[in-house]
């Protein structure tokens, strides 16, 4: 092996023998595990958040595959509608056209042109994580397949009555001129304004103020409300306003709706461009008024003054009508929330537009009782709470997009606009009847994205075909997703699960924290704060992580802060780990539900792991290559200890798989390697291979043990960080007797009971008591570690005594001891150091191993420091003008400094008091 562990001369090779040698694919004769990916954008590129929840997805495949499981991980992509349409008119708008200029069938065969040359590369980015996906299986939610299911179940819900067509208040960006679903809006604080406008009453004087902070939407103005309870208004409930800038007039109406402690405690109700007024209309059966175009500008419907003005400039306009009319009673600094489109970036309006809905209710109540009754189960469990609120409140959803890339609608008209729906027009022409002289056109309408995602978990194996794929791997097992989601993709899938096939679409739901940075700070292209895994995979110098960190910000200002920020955190810009670190960072890191602080401290610690192991194996190659190993009754107390430690680690990692406990099973796995096989069952077995005192028959005895613990180490680690485990495995495999082509396919470790010896167990923690406590005292004693000291043990019990008699020689080796000494009741130690194991003392006599003189004064200078720092700390926190200002994480910091530099002094000073009584 080389000396040193270098990731990228294995990965890559690897994994494309993997890949080649169609090792993801199904197998065995265990029952079927399945996993669905949740699809990526096929615009995308790996981003944390796939990272963490892909290497949690696999460790659960390779885990599975690795018991013998018929194990499937389901790969695929989603079309993506609005962003990947998006991307491709930015490449038309380079060459000077727009979609339209191209008609719509050669816009959508550019798209399908720019998916086959710049689609796959989150496909390769995957590849790069070690995904083992089964990519013979590679599914695309436009493909032939999956739209035939998209058809299919449209077509059925149409039939069935759960699909209709309706006017409809939705989110409509003016920019795409389509409607968006919820989560691509974005909604921030922004700093605005509040306008109190003032509403004449039609008969009498006097007026009603109302405070809005769109004042161009009282155009489409259908009433005021007011509070039934708030006696300010009653008297004027029923009156007639006069509509600001209009001819029209409004009534007064009452509705809870109102706050009466909001302003004036009059609202104006605009139905056709508010979410809540739409509400109140529909109660008070109110017009609904679209004064917008598709567009956002001024529609004909309003007065002439303001038709076809872009929204803003028909607000600055208005606001100057209404002060020259004497109705703007005053204007006021506003923050509130504004929504955004994610794409876009321009302000969401509430748009009132024909639009295609699927009845919900209906489906939602089988989806309901399936949680309830624990068909399916969250984990963590509070998730079920939330996904409960939302589909107990469940609303119609909007499925139609205003775009040309997607599934578009089956769904045609004649001239006379009646709906015929089917799954094209000449089975709608054959069920209808309609004659080859009727003109039919198609709805021009695509699905919303996340229609197609919910059917992923059939669709993809083969639905609504009874395909041998499907009955062997539907239902799936689990589903690997974030708490973003619940209602948009996982309750939806829920509900066409069951409506379609009868069955769930998964027995369990693991929801994933959301990856943050180091200071707890969502991760976004804005804040300039998002780490690339493949860069972290691969390492990045720092101008070029400065160049892709501000490449798309707007502002020179921003660009600047984000540069600063970026030199500040990575000074040498990120080093490369390695997918292994990466991955075994992202399972460390998976408390169940939480939010992570990603930091490279972590991921540091964890390629030190891999070096670690590969460290490891080499001692281990090089003492048992061309040697003999042997199972045999010679074993040495550590040899019957590390496999005991190694069943009892097997047997906790299971739990811990099936729990979803992906950072207790990091951990578990970290400490054993790191402790106990590395740190000390190497080094326990330097003595029995290299020492005179064991005999040959020991010898093979260790070699064996050495081989085979670290292959079932390798096997164990495999899920987690597949690349270094299959690279060592290769040559540590002949040596444990093991056959195959890749550790992927092997055996998991099951636990074998009979090697469980807790007798054996507490020997050797008591051998590490005491090897701690020696090298305790050297530590603080100053004594060399490599001068060879005596050591005497007294006032221990008589077990303490046969352990002693029993671990001579590996305390003598690992200890660094010259001697060590039993002493009974009735002898007496020279004056020592004293460390404890138990109840039994560790002496180690100081006579001649250090300068007293020299080592005092060395303790009373470090004493001396640290009260000085001790004294600076003191004056601080007694000074009022710190403790005022400072922030209250500052001064616990303080607090903690000065807790710790008086637990130091104690210590020293309890060192000097012992040299001093020499």
């Amino acid at each position: 092996m080389d000396k040193s562990y270098n990731p990228h001369e294995i990965e890559q090779r690897w994994y494309q023998r993997w890949e080649q040698n169609n090792n993801f694919a199904p197998r065995g004769e265990g029952s079927p595990y399945c996993i669905m990916i949740p699809p990526p954008n096929v615009t995308g590129s790996l981003h944390m958040g796939h990272g963490f929840q892909n290497s949690l997805m696999d460790a659960l495949v390779r885990y599975h595959r690795m018991r013998g499981d018929n194990t499937l991980w389901q790969v695929g992509t989603d079309h993506a509608g609005i962003a990947t349409q998006m991307v491709v008119e930015r490449e038309c708008h380079k060459q000077n056209l727009t979609r339209h200029d191209l008609g719509r069938e050669a816009f959508v065969d550019k798209i399908w042109e720019w998916k086959g040359q710049s689609g796959g590369r989150i496909t390769q980015q995957l590849r790069r994580l070690g995904a083992s996906v089964d990519w013979s299986r590679e599914r695309f939610t436009m493909d032939d397949g999956l739209s035939k299911s998209v058809q299919e179940v449209f077509v059925q819900l149409y039939h069935e009555g759960l699909i209709y067509r309706g006017k409809r208040l939705v989110n409509w960006d003016p920019v795409f001129r389509t409607a968006v679903s919820d989560l691509e809006v974005v909604s921030t604080e922004e700093e605005g304004h509040l306008w109190h406008i003032n509403y004449p009453l039609v008969n009498g004087e006097g007026h009603l103020t109302v405070a809005t902070t769109r004042p161009e939407t009282l155009l489409g103005d259908m009433a005021v409300a007011v509070h039934p309870e708030d006696e300010r208004y009653r008297h004027l409930v029923g009156e007639m306003l006069k509509l600001p800038l209009t001819d029209r007039q409004i009534p007064v109406i009452v509705d809870e709706y109102v706050d009466p402690e909001f302003g004036s405690g009059c609202v104006k109700i605009t139905p056709a461009h508010d979410f809540n007024d739409y509400e109140v209309g529909m109660r008070h059966n109110l017009e609904c008024l679209n004064i917008l175009t598709e567009d956002a500008r001024i529609n004909k419907k309003a007065p002439t003054r303001y038709q076809g003005l872009d929204r803003y400039a028909a607000r600055e306009l208005i606001v100057t009508d209404l002060k020259k009319n004497k109705l703007l009673e005053k204007i006021e600094d506003h923050k509130h929330a504004v929504p955004r489109g994610d794409r876009s970036g321009d302000v969401i309006e509430p748009y009132l537009t024909d639009q295609w809905y699927v009845k919900t209710k209906d489906l939602a109540a089988p989806a309901i009782k399936a949680v309830e009754d624990g068909d399916i189960k969250f984990i963590p469990e509070n998730w079920s709470k939330t996904y409960f609120q939302w589909m107990y409140n469940i609303e119609d959803w909007c499925i139609s997009r205003q775009l040309w890339w997607g599934h578009r609608i089956p769904a045609w008209y004649d001239d006379e606009n009646n709906i015929y729906v089917g799954q094209d027009e000449q089975t709608v022409r054959e069920q209808h009847n309609l004659k080859p002289d009727v003109n039919l056109r198609q709805d021009n309408d695509v699905l919303d994205t996340w229609f197609s995602s919910a059917l992923w978990p059939f669709s993809t194996l083969g639905w609504p075909e009874q395909t041998e794929a499907l009955k062997t791997f539907y239902p799936t097992q689990v589903l690997v997703t974030g708490f973003d989601i619940i209602f948009f993709w996982v309750a939806r899938m829920i509900m066409f699960g069951l409506k379609f096939t009868g069955q769930v679409p998964f027995h369990e739901v693991y929801i994933t924290g959301l990856i943050r940075d180091a200071e707890g700070h969502k991760m976004s292209k804005s804040k300039g704060n998002i780490i690339d895994p493949i860069d972290l995979i691969d390492g990045i110098d720092l101008e070029s992580l400065v160049k892709k960190r501000t490449q798309h910000m707007l502002l020179n200002k921003q660009a600047t802060k984000i540069e600063k920020s970026t030199r500040k955190e990575f000074p040498d810009g990120i080093p490369s780990f390695g997918t292994d670190a990466l991955r075994f960072t992202f399972c460390a890191l998976a408390s169940t539900g939480r939010d992570i602080r990603f930091d490279l401290g972590r991921i540091e610690g964890y390629r030190n792991v891999c070096n670690k192991i590969w460290n490891a194996a080499r001692y281990v190659l090089m003492n048992t290559e061309e040697q003999t190993l042997n199972k045999n009754d010679d074993m040495s107390i550590a040899d019957h200890w590390i496999l005991s430690r190694l069943h009892q680690t097997i047997e906790t990692v299971h739990h811990y798989f099936g729990s979803y406990r992906f950072d207790l099973l990091a951990k578990t796995i970290y400490e054993f390697i790191w402790n106990e096989y590395c740190d000390w069952y190497l080094e326990l077995s330097k003595p029995v291979l290299y020492g005179d005192s064991y005999s040959e028959s020991q010898k093979q005895a260790t070699r064996y043990t050495l081989v085979t613990v670290l292959e079932q180490i390798l096997k164990l680690l495999h899920p987690l960080m597949p690349y270094i485990t299959e690279e060592i495995w290769q040559r540590v495999a002949p040596l444990a007797e093991q056959q195959g082509d890749t550790i992927m396919l092997q055996a998991y470790p099951e636990v074998d009971k009979q090697f469980i010896q807790p007798d054996i167990e507490a020997e050797v923690v008591w051998l590490k008591q005491v090897v701690v406590g020696i090298r305790t005292i050297r530590s603080e004693m100053n004594i060399p570690p490599s001068k060879n000291i005596p050591v005497y043990l007294a006032k221990g019990h008589e077990q303490d005594k046969q352990r002693y008699l029993n671990n001579a020689n590996f305390l003598i080796n690992l200890a660094k001891l010259e001697t060590i000494t039993w002493l009974n009741a009735d002898q007496e130690a020279p004056a020592s150091a004293t460390a404890l194991a138990g109840q039994m003392e560790i002496l180690i006599p100081l006579a001649g191993l250090i300068d007293k003189d020299n080592e005092c004064a060395r303790l009373n200078k470090a004493i001396g420091k640290i009260k000085k720092d001790l004294e600076r700390v003191h004056n601080k926190l007694n000074n009022p003008k710190f403790m005022d200002k400072a922030p209250p994480e500052v001064v616990s910091k303080e607090r903690t400094r000065l807790d710790e530099m008086e637990l130091s002094i104690g210590k020293l000073a309890q060192q000097l008091a012992q040299i001093q009584a020499l």
